[in-house]
């Protein structure tokens, strides 16, 4: 009995130990824990960088005249902030142009230009320059009557300066004293007088024989016929009708020779569009006489002595190209290179090639 006591004694103290021992071992109860909040950090604003906007200009400093104003600037030709220069105005007539172009480039090789190789051959130099001088001065006073229609006194009485004293000291022009004497060549046409009056150019047109002209170039060229004085004189003069005819077939050829002497057939020649370029030279030989963008050459030359209204056209005649007194070193006749000629008013850098119906020298083909 006592020995069973003790037993149970024993199993009461080892049950309370081990139940004392996970008590202690078993984990803590969970609890909820508390909701941590941060503050909001605080952010400096990032700087943008913007373009300055530009300053105006001062009220008095006026406006840059060669700024494209941007509202009448077409995108279409606007490259790089920069606009293209104009276009060239369109050929309307260019496939009938084309045709006239190469039946006057027939007759003028296969007539014109022989004869007036045979013209410079016999003909000395100086004496063609004599005779680019008469018709230079029979010009003149139709350049009075135009430079009097466009309300342009003083050039008018230069015209008519220059006609009295080389028509008498010059021998009839033989001899152009007047430009000596400071008395520059003012010539006008009535093409240019309608475009004073406001007639637009309009379409361009090559003429047979004529060359390259305008519509409103060509209406100059008709009244020319009829209202150039010197035409009148030459008509309603006794010569007989060979010597008119005469007359007329030298103010031709000699115009033609004058071509040669200032390279315009080497300028076409050297051309990739001899059409194209001929073109080109006339429209802007055309506008720089319009606009009276006359230029003193150091050397006398056709461009600036051949201004006479031809017998044959009633428009002016001979060449540009300047014709020196004595002949090259090399005694050669030949035309002088296209850096030596006076540019006209044409192509940079290319001869002059006289080709205006109404003004000026003119290729008669």
């Amino acid at each position: 009995m006592r020995n069973v006591v003790a037993a149970c004694s024993v199993a009461i103290l080892l049950g309370g130990a081990s139940t004392a021992a996970l008590a202690q071992s078993a984990p803590p109860p969970r609890t909820s824990a508390a909701p941590v909040t941060t503050a909001p950090v605080p952010t400096a604003p990032v700087p943008t960088a913007t373009a300055p906007a530009p300053a105006a200009p001062p009220a008095d400093v006026p406006a840059d005249p060669f700024m494209a104003d941007p509202a009448t600037v077409d995108p279409g030709f606007v490259t790089d902030g920069l606009a293209d220069a104009p276009p060239e105005p369109r050929d309307r007539y260019e496939k009938l142009n084309r045709g006239i172009w190469g039946f006057n480039q027939l007759v003028d090789r296969i007539i014109l230009k022989p004869v007036s190789t045979g013209y410079r051959t016999v003909i000395p130099r100086v004496a063609r320059r004599g005779i680019t001088r008469v018709f230079s001065n029979l010009g003149e006073p139709w350049s009075f009557v135009n430079n009097l229609l466009q309300a342009k006194p003083k050039r008018a009485l230069n015209n008519l300066k220059r006609f009295v004293v080389n028509t008498t000291i010059g021998v009839g022009g033989l001899a152009d004293h007047a430009t000596k004497i400071g008395i520059a060549a003012r010539p006008e046409d009535f093409g240019q007088t309608l475009a004073v009056w406001g007639v637009k150019s309009s379409a361009y047109v090559v003429l047979p024989l004529f060359g390259p002209s305008t519509v409103r170039d060509g209406v100059g060229t008709g009244v020319a016929f009829v209202a150039d004085p010197y035409q009148i004189a030459l008509n309603q003069s006794n010569l007989s009708v060979w010597t008119k005819r005469g007359v007329a077939a030298l103010s031709l050829v000699n115009a033609r020779a004058g071509l040669t002497e200032s390279g315009a057939d080497g300028f076409l020649q050297a051309s990739l569009d001899p059409y194209a370029a001929a073109r080109s030279a006339f429209r802007q030989r055309r506008a720089a006489a319009i606009a009276n963008q006359e230029t003193a050459p150091a050397v006398e030359t056709d461009a600036t002595n051949s201004n006479a209204a031809s017998p044959m056209t009633g428009i002016t005649a001979p060449g540009a190209g300047p014709i020196p007194d004595a002949p090259s070193a090399t005694g050669s006749d030949t035309a002088p290179a296209p850096s030596d000629i006076p540019d006209n008013g044409n192509v940079p850098g290319a001869p002059a090639v006289p080709m205006t119906p109404d003004a000026g020298a003119r290729n008669p083909i």
